[in-house]
């Protein structure tokens, strides 16, 4: 519930900021806030472990939260909050599939049945549309980014589960939003819009938006769901964190005015359902 409300506040954040400099400032409020939390509970910032492990919680960072929010942010710009807790439903797919690979679980007939069910949610609901003034180009492209950036954050998790049960969550956190900042002050230095993108931060309009969103969705919905990511099984937490699509559907409706249809409704419960499918069973 906490991160669909974030989702809705980054949908109105992005009607003026870009999806990089929202990102940035996300990671950014959230590495601030968390480096006192982490104080407040006795925690250290550089802790004693394998070079190794700040390497995977680095690689999951760049990839789950440096590029794959950033392509989050893109998708919900283009599709919209409705659509995009849809698309949002190809997480578990991809949670259990690499979860198959690295470590070692397995799917049976009903997660595939689960798997098939979500993407037949897609394509129930980004078809025959005539009354949508979604371009055609425009719902590729963000169907496009919301595969993508459910794939990287699917493999940032997976990678590190095996991390989370002997790591504390405030110091997990703060590693891969470092990791996610570092990544994307890269990708800032090389592009030509960086003044525009930069400056698009601090628009007026969008300003209290981008501070909400930033705080709820990268302090208070993180710390949350990797708690949740530690103390259970990587499918069962999926099927949790799947629950926050219906939310943000809802959310959409009431608070963005977004149109609802029976095409939608159908798509969003086939979708919330086959998840449920692929990570229950």
């Amino acid at each position: 519930m906490v991160w669909a409300f974030a989702v809705i506040l980054f949908r109105k954040s992005g009607e003026s900021v870009h999806p990089i400099a929202l990102n940035l400032f996300k990671n950014l409020l959230g590495a601030v806030l968390i480096l006192p939390t982490i104080w407040l509970f006795g925690g250290v910032l550089f802790r004693q472990v394998p070079t190794s492990d700040y390497l995977i919680l680095i690689v999951s960072g760049v990839l789950g939260i440096g590029i794959a929010d950033t392509l989050f942010f893109m998708c919900l710009n283009r599709l919209g909050a409705g659509l995009t807790a849809i698309v949002d439903c190809l997480y578990s797919p991809f949670v259990i599939s690499l979860s198959f690979f690295w470590l070692g679980e397995h799917m049976n007939a009903l997660q595939l049945l689960g798997a098939g069910m979500i993407v037949g949610a897609v394509l129930l609901a980004t078809v025959n549309r005539p009354q949508s003034k979604l371009s055609r180009r425009d719902l590729a492209l963000g169907i496009l980014w919301g595969a993508l950036a459910m794939g990287g954050m699917a493999v940032g998790i997976v990678i590190i589960k095996p991390l989370l049960g002997k790591s504390p969550v405030l110091w997990v956190s703060e590693v891969r939003l470092l990791a996610g900042i570092a990544v994307l002050g890269l990708v800032l230095l090389v592009h030509p819009a960086r003044r525009a993108i930069m400056a698009s931060t601090f628009s007026s309009q969008s300003w209290g938006y981008t501070v909400s969103g930033s705080f709820v969705g990268s302090y208070v919905a993180m710390i949350l769901w990797l708690v949740c990511m530690k103390n259970m099984q990587v499918s069962i937490a999926s099927a949790l964190n799947q629950t926050s699509n219906i939310f943000v559907f809802v959310f959409a409706a009431l608070l963005l005015r977004e149109p609802i249809n029976l095409q939608r409704v159908v798509a969003i419960v086939l979708a919330v359902a086959g998840a449920m499918l692929v990570t229950l069973c």
